[in-house]
C-alpha cells in the first residue's frame, strides 16, 4: 500500500517583510478569498510570526489595496469590483505601453532569445489547454518586459495594480476562446519588442490592455 507524501511545509517567516510576502501571495493566489477576515492571532499561528509582524504586514497590504481594515472588525481581503478592475486596466495600459517602448529600446540579444522562448512556451500552454500554466507565463512575460525596460518607478505601481486585478484576469483566462485572443496579443508585443521598434511595441501593449478592458466589460 502506497501513501501520498505530505506537502512540504511553507517556510516560516521570521521578519515582517517575509510575513508580508506570504500573506500577499495567499491573497493573490486565492488561498484567502475576497472579504475573508484576516485575524492577527490566526495568521500569527499559521505563519509562525509575531502579532506585531502580522499587524505591520496587514497595514502595508492595506496601503497596497489588497486588504481593507474595518472599524471594530479588524482586517479582511478587499474585493475588487468590476469597475475598479477596468480602471486598473486603463492605468496599466498607459504604464505598460511606456515599458514596452523602453524595453524595445534596451533589449539585448540574450533577452530577445528569452522572450522568444517565453512566447513559444505560451503557445504550447494554450495549444495544450493548460490555462493555469498560460496565466503564469503571462505574468512572467509582463514582468520581464518591465525589468528589461529599466523603469524602476513603474515597477511598484504595476506590482500593486496587477495584484489587485489578478482574480479578474484569471477569470478572463477561463472564458472560452480568450486564451487564443490573449496569446496573439502577447506574441505581437514580443515581436515588436524583439524588433526593437519602440512605437510599435507601445501600440501592441496598449492594444492588448484595450482588449482586456473590452473582455472585462463583456464578462
Amino acid at each position: 500500500m502506497t501513501t501520498t507524501p505530505p506537502k512540504p511545509a511553507r517556510p516560516l517567516p521570521t521578519e515582517t517583510g517575509s510575513v508580508l510576502a506570504v500573506i500577499r501571495e495567499a491573497i493573490i493566489t486565492g488561498e484567502f478569498a475576497p472579504n475573508q477576515r484576516l485575524v492577527e492571532a490566526d495568521l500569527s499561528e499559521q505563519f509562525g510570526a509575531s502579532r506585531s509582524g502580522v499587524r505591520s504586514a496587514l497595514f502595508e497590504l492595506a496601503n497596497e489595496g489588497l486588504v481593507e481594515r474595518v472599524q471594530n472588525r479588524g482586517a479582511r481581503v478587499r474585493a475588487v469590483t468590476l469597475d475598479e478592475a477596468i480602471e486598473i486596466s486603463e492605468i496599466r495600459m498607459v504604464v505598460e505601453g511606456l515599458c514596452a517602448a523602453k524595453a524595445a529600446e534596451r533589449i539585448t540579444g540574450e533577452q530577445i532569445t528569452e522572450l522568444r522562448a517565453l512566447g513559444s512556451a505560451m503557445r504550447t500552454a494554450v495549444a495544450d489547454g493548460h490555462v493555469v500554466r498560460y496565466s503564469e507565463l503571462n505574468q512572467t512575460l509582463h514582468l520581464r518586459i518591465l525589468q528589461i525596460s529599466g523603469q524602476s518607478a513603474a515597477a511598484g505601481v504595476l506590482e500593486r495594480l496587477r495584484a489587485q486585478n489578478v482574480r479578474h484576469q484569471f477569470r478572463l483566462a477561463l472564458v472560452p476562446g480568450r486564451p487564443n485572443v490573449s496569446l496573439a496579443e502577447h506574441l505581437a508585443i514580443i515581436d515588436e519588442v524583439c524588433a526593437r521598434a519602440p512605437q510599435a511595441a507601445e501600440r501592441a501593449a496598449r492594444r492588448h490592455l484595450l482588449s482586456v478592458i473590452d473582455a472585462l466589460k463583456s464578462a
